[in-house]
């Protein structure tokens, strides 16, 4: 398998947050799978608990689960604040040993993205099943691919973020850059930093396309049942111009 490469661009969990502020979109839908399919829930990719503190806070029995110890700091720090009794475990997604089993396993915001070869899919896949209920259900948000923006000649850079730095309040501006590599489905993605007036500093950002009959056919060679597909946190069908792939499935018996 292939190492998850990300671990500089999610070493902060501080920065992650203030990044994000304006994502807030995904926790109704969350919420509304989480009435549907029942708990206890495990989030993948949790992060900082954007979404596992909020729904926490509902009620719910959540779990979460992420590689990097930067952004579970920051996740546990916010839980204690809320006195939020949450367990969190540091684990790869794709190699993980939980003593519990899951009504609900979700991984959100275009965190499968970070998945990129077949043996780390088989990997994630095969823990998933091993952890699910029964009659549990998985979940994979993921953004639908654009192919006008990955083949694009000469694609400019463009703004992604800007933000207050958590120590010095300094203005923190990300600008992207990206270059889509058709024969691996990788699209390099380049973030420069630049944080006040001192120089700019590149980030990597790789994220492996996901196609959306690619990924409903790898979820049943998996031994996964698509139940429900939607283009966006709304509920929308699934097609062709949705910006979102989000689709759940269960184990197929």
């Amino acid at each position: 398998m292939k190492p998850i490469d990300s671990a500089k661009l999610y070493c902060d969990g501080r920065h992650y947050d203030a990044q994000h502020t304006d994502v807030y979109g995904d926790l109704s839908f969350y919420s509304s799978q989480a009435q549907r399919f029942g708990e206890p829930i495990l989030e993948l990719a949790c992060g900082t608990g954007r979404l596992t503190l909020p729904l926490a806070k509902e009620g719910y029995d959540i779990t979460g689960l992420d590689i990097s110890l930067g952004m579970l700091k920051t996740a546990k720090e916010k839980a204690e604040k809320e006195n939020l009794n949450i367990p969190w475990f540091h684990a790869d997604c794709r190699n993980f040993h939980l003593a519990k089993k899951f009504n609900l396993i979700f991984i959100p915001f275009n965190s499968f993205a970070h998945i990129h070869d077949r043996e780390s899919f088989e990997a994630l896949c095969s823990c998933v099943k091993k952890h699910l209920m029964c009659n549990g259900h998985f979940i994979i948000d993921i953004f639908n691919p654009d192919l006008r923006i990955l083949i694009a000649e000469n694609p400019k850079r463009h703004k992604v973020a800007e933000y207050k730095e958590p120590n010095s309040n300094e203005k923190v501006l990300i600008t992207e850059s990206n270059k889509y590599d058709r024969s691996t489905q990788i699209n390099h993605i380049t973030w420069f930093y630049k944080i006040g007036d001192s120089k700019e500093y590149p980030v990597e950002l790789n994220m492996r396309i996901y196609y959306p009959e690619e990924l409903v056919n790898k979820l049943f060679y998996n031994d996964f049942e698509v139940v429900d597909r939607f283009g966006d946190w709304d509920e929308c069908i699934f097609q062709s111009d949705s910006p979102r792939h989000i689709v759940v499935c269960k184990k197929r018996i």
